[in-house]
């Protein structure tokens, strides 16, 4: 096991050269881009998340504001917020060429929301989708060394709450059918990549990689991931240096998923992304959980059952990352 060679400190996953490293994606993306994927150009799906803004100003700073294609891809159940700060992101940059692409229809073809709310009606048999709020939810802590259990969670108009287990039947369900959308989008940006003849540009970053946290051909399909490697935390200081509106900035990382307002806190992390970055750097590059314990302010018992989580959360995801089996 290799042994770390500097302490373990909050400020561990600091971009000091940040210039330097910003200008590094930048040529890389352009080089793969143009050499490897022989592509003219970006297409990439933008909602007003700091992911996707990052990549569409590493996009615009690579390939030129006017070879870049901002597609906005909404559905029913999408913030209205998303379009508003998408569109500024756009604009900050200079990418002209910007689509609205209402994958509702489609959706609706696939029986999306049909089957997502027939499955929710079986755990909670009152839910109506016409006035109800819902969403699916990881109620336990990260240290918890049982492995995380999905409720799901109605909100009533009136602001009564109801949230029950979720059997793994119904869960499934409902993953499957809300997946729908994350691959849906990914129809559209190819068909605007391959009429524009442009490289799709991802926006996962380490942790949806590594932890399995996107939809197989969802939004884990594109030809370039100029962001893969990078911690949240490292994403939002190259945010603020390339210039990324500050609303955005300032925006709670959310699903944009279920009709519920859902973060991805609460959906599939179970801690601040803050403390997630430096405990997963902790645990991928082999530092000792008392001595991240002593930094974290939390009890070695305590990392110990983290590290435990990403262990199963990285092993229980490897399908979504494996190539097809020849």
């Amino acid at each position: 096991m290799k042994t770390p060679n500097k302490p373990f400190s909050k400020d561990i996953l600091h971009i000091e050269n940040i210039e330097t490293v910003c200008n590094d994606i930048i040529k890389k993306l352009k080089t793969d881009v143009a050499k490897k994927l022989q592509r003219r150009g970006a297409v990439i799906g933008i909602s007003g998340g700091i992911d996707s803004s990052v990549c569409l100003a590493l996009s615009a700073k690579a390939f030129g504001p006017n070879k870049v294609t901002a597609i906005m891809l909404p559905e029913q159940d999408s913030s209205d917020d998303s379009r508003i700060l998408a569109e500024k992101l756009a604009a900050k940059f200079d990418v002209t060429d910007t689509l609205v692409e209402d994958i509702t229809q489609a959706l609706n073809g696939f029986g999306c929301y049909q089957r997502r709310d027939e499955a929710i009606a079986r755990v909670i048999t009152d839910f109506n989708p016409t006035v109800d709020k819902a969403k699916i939810e990881i109620k336990q802590e990260a240290s918890s060394n049982l492995p995380p259990a999905f409720s799901v969670t109605v909100i009533k108009p009136n602001g009564e709450v109801i949230s029950k287990l979720l059997p793994v039947r119904e869960y499934l369900q409902i993953v499957a059918s809300t997946n729908f959308k994350q691959r849906s989008r990914m129809s559209m940006l190819y068909y605007h990549a391959e009429r524009l003849h442009y490289a799709v540009i991802g926006t996962p970053n380490k942790h949806e990689v590594e932890q399995g946290f996107f939809v197989k051909h969802g939004d884990g399909a594109a030809d370039v991931m100029p962001i893969g490697h990078l911690y949240k935390t490292q994403v939002y200081q190259i945010a603020k240096h390339l210039g990324v509106p500050q609303e955005i900035i300032d925006r709670t990382p959310t699903t944009d998923t279920y009709t519920a307002e859902q973060t991805q806190e609460d959906f599939f992390y179970q801690m601040p992304f803050k403390q997630m970055d430096l405990m997963w750097y902790g645990w991928e590059n082999n530092y000792s959980s008392e001595e991240v314990s002593k930094v974290m302010n939390k009890t070695k018992e305590e990392i110990e059952s983290i590290y435990k989580n990403f262990e199963r959360k990285k092993k229980t995801t490897e399908y979504l990352r494996m190539r097809p089996i020849f």
